[in-house]
């Protein structure tokens, strides 16, 4: 397992493709679930959840937990938020809601693609959706809203 980074290291890369990089790798849900970045155009995402036997929800069928499902919606939503950023900084999860339309189909892995489709100073707002061979059949759609943090340093250096 990862070690927590300091909050420098969250900074770390002269881009934002470096940046919402080594966001993924610290988010300790994400890295635990095995979630992959796999193309960025801002801000349009996408990524991946390879299927495990340790993240089956019900063992009789199979299929992923929805809680995998869940965390892989939201954490790419806030990576395409971020990946529109031209100073990329922290944000949070105010809102998410989740329609699911059918279970994973066992032994699949699941992709997901996010797309920021509004940034004001403050909140942003994503739709996702999650599947194994295309968006034309869902698993589940997402829409989201993050909090961006705007706190400004202080001499001291802290936000």
């Amino acid at each position: 397992m990862t070690d927590s980074p300091e909050a420098s290291e969250y900074q770390i890369g002269d881009n934002t493709l470096e940046r919402v990089l080594t966001m993924t790798k610290y988010t300790p849900q994400a890295h635990a679930l095995g979630i992959e970045l796999t193309r960025i155009e801002p801000p349009k995402v996408w990524g991946k959840v390879a299927y495990r036997r340790d993240l089956v929800g019900d063992p009789d069928t199979g299929v992923i937990a929805g809680g995998v499902i869940t965390t892989l919606l939201d954490q790419i939503c806030g990576v395409a938020v971020v990946s529109g950023m031209q100073h990329p900084t922290p944000v949070a999860t105010i809102d998410l809601r989740i329609d699911y339309m059918r279970p994973a189909i066992p032994g699949r892995d699941v992709i997901a693609e996010a797309q920021c489709y509004k940034r004001g100073k403050s909140v942003a707002f994503v739709r996702a959706v999650a599947y194994e061979d295309g968006p034309d059949n869902p698993i589940a759609h997402a829409t989201a809203a993050f909090m961006i943090n705007t706190a400004r340093p202080t001499k001291g250096g802290k936000a």
